[in-house]
């Protein structure tokens, strides 16, 4: 289901994929305050649609101005151990990875995701991208729903 939000003109564009973060220190007395802050904090979501004919209003945290867009939560990518790995169930993130070039680094440490939280599995997506990790981990790669 899509909510109607306002985010930086720049990222105005479908397709566009961002977390959510939350309330900065200069959205303090913005009348845009009920538009722009109705999102969950640390939630990834997607631009479905950018809203037509909608003004670009003035921002303190966006040099561009910011503009009225359609946006839904996305299922974020992320290797978990591989025991007991299966829809439906609940994963955490095994912790943080040094090894930053590692083709498997983003989902390992996806964005939208907290180490100390549990997320259901969407589904299975299958091997992660690299051949050996570093830290000995047994891995598979998922998509977790991170708005239960």
């Amino acid at each position: 289901m899509s909510t109607v939000t306002l985010i930086g003109s720049r990222l105005a564009e479908p397709g566009t994929e961002f977390v959510y973060e939350g309330e900065a220190d200069g959205c303090a007395g913005c009348p845009y305050r009920s538009q722009c802050l109705n999102l969950s904090p640390d939630t990834k979501y997607r631009v479905t649609s950018v809203r037509e004919n909608a003004q670009t209003l003035e921002c303190a945290m966006h040099d561009g101005g910011v503009r009225a867009v359609e946006v839904e939560p996305v299922p974020v990518r992320a290797n978990i151990t591989t025991k007991g790995a299966f829809a439906g169930s609940k994963a955490s993130l095994q912790g943080p990875c040094p090894y930053v070039e590692c083709p498997s680094h983003e989902y390992c440490e996806p964005d939208g995701v907290a180490f100390d939280e549990e997320y259901r599995i969407r589904k299975i997506v299958g091997d992660p991208p690299h051949d050996v990790c570093h830290l000995d981990r047994s891995l598979q790669l998922v998509e977790l729903e991170t708005n239960d």
